[in-house]
């Protein structure tokens, strides 16, 4: 196989983490008769441009189907970061009724509604029916495409070219992650802004994130491989943020080439951050994999003592995350019953692969658990203090990544 980016020779394994179904591919009752596909879930690194990547991966209409169940309005905390941005990026760039934002990947409007509020125009883009049809509800025209260079160019000749382009979490999911970078180019303003939010690949290493990889994600992202490919098609990034986000996160502002605007001291900055954390040594990428293995053999442990020991265990967040954690480990309903979460979009239905029930969040209150494993451990806060009526009767929440914790003594530390 060859790098995505640079076309390098790929020979070196980051992490291989088996067989698996995509993550967010939930079954119906009826499904869990049918056979279930299974994709490798391999992902190599490049010594040459250091962009990280899935080996092979399924076709994207496979993975974003019409039916896909992923809401980004179900996170509370997600929905105001969102605002939190379009507050900050629109006073920054001072955008108003006659600019034009564009959101790619824009999901079911969880952002874009806050610039309809504000009367500035927008636009999303969203491949998959679902989640497009709740933004539509929510006043957002939304382009049922993937987007690409050609639709870029489509676009730029219908005189719809962006002030504002926005790319939350969905850079890693692009199959041709060059052909995405194009279109960016296309669409955009000459004097139009940039902005990208991704899981950055420094912390994904730091803190051993293993569960984040999935097929959904063909790219693990830091800002040296990102630089290289604005640069080839002739795009700067002229200012970073870090987020806490995901695990932690990455925002990039880039512009074209010619665009006025310094570059801002937080390239430099995290760029040789990155150096010092050694993500250029490929010793730091040949490392990962026995680092995964340990928080999975301890996920394994710790349900099977429990089991032995007559005790309740059950989790919350039908994540992504938890999916890749659950199979790469081998748990079925046997070890965990059952998992809740928020988004009705997925109750009633089966994790791929593991098989386990989901339940709505309610059902908590009528069981009796001494262990609830917080499977989405970005959002460990937000479900702790959600489900607080549980704590009161003495279930103790438990978070598996970067290593199994109680989650009230991280607290407590």
């Amino acid at each position: 196989m060859n790098c995505r980016h640079c076309g390098a020779l790929l020979t070196h394994t980051f992490v291989d983490l088996g067989f698996a179904p995509p993550s967010n591919a939930y079954l119906t009752a009826a499904d869990l008769t049918k056979p279930e596909k299974y994709y490798p879930l391999k992902v190599k690194v490049c010594d040459h441009c250091w962009l990280v990547q899935t080996e092979d991966y399924a076709q994207a209409d496979e993975l974003f189907s019409p039916d896909y169940a992923y809401f980004s309005s179900t996170s509370s905390g997600w929905l105001a970061h969102a605002e939190q941005y379009v507050e900050q990026v629109s006073s920054e760039l001072k955008l108003n009724p006659d600019s034009l934002v564009i959101e790619v990947a824009s999901n079911d409007g969880y952002l874009l509604k806050n610039f309809v509020a504000m009367g500035i125009p927008c636009l999303g883009i969203e491949p998959t029916d679902s989640t497009a049809m709740e933004a539509e509800t929510k006043g957002i025209p939304v382009i049922r495409e993937f987007f690409g260079e050609a639709l870029g160019k489509k676009l730029a000749r219908e005189d719809r070219k962006a002030d504002l382009i926005v790319g939350n979490n969905v850079y890693a999911h692009v199959p041709d992650i060059n052909d995405f970078t194009r279109g960016l180019k296309e669409v955009l303003k000459s004097d139009g802004t940039i902005t990208l939010e991704f899981p950055h690949l420094m912390r994904l290493l730091e803190n051993c994130q293993f569960d984040t990889i999935y097929h959904e994600h063909f790219s693990y992202l830091s800002l040296s491989a990102v630089l290289r490919i604005f640069q080839s098609v002739g795009l700067r990034i002229w200012q970073v943020e870090e987020l806490n986000t995901h695990g932690g996160s990455l925002r990039i502002y880039g512009c074209h080439n010619e665009d006025g605007r310094t570059d801002h001291a937080s390239v430099a900055t995290m760029l040789q951050v990155e150096l010092n954390h050694g993500l250029q040594q490929l010793d730091t990428y040949l490392a990962f994999q026995s680092r995964a293995n340990k928080i999975k053999d301890d996920l394994l442990y710790f349900l099977i003592q429990k089991k032995r020991a007559g005790k309740k265990v059950a989790a919350y967040g039908a994540a992504a995350k938890g999916n890749t954690l659950l199979n790469y480990a081998g748990v079925k309903p046997d070890l965990l019953p059952f998992v809740c979460d928020a988004s009705a979009a997925k109750q009633g239905k089966f994790m791929p692969g593991s098989h386990i029930p989901i339940l709505s969040p309610d059902q908590l209150a009528n069981k009796q658990l001494d262990y609830l494993l917080i499977l989405p451990w970005n959002i460990a806060e937000e479900v702790w203090q959600q489900n607080s009526a549980i704590q009161e009767k003495g279930t103790e929440f438990v978070i598996p990544v970067p290593e199994l914790r109680i989650f009230e003594k991280i607290n407590e530390k």
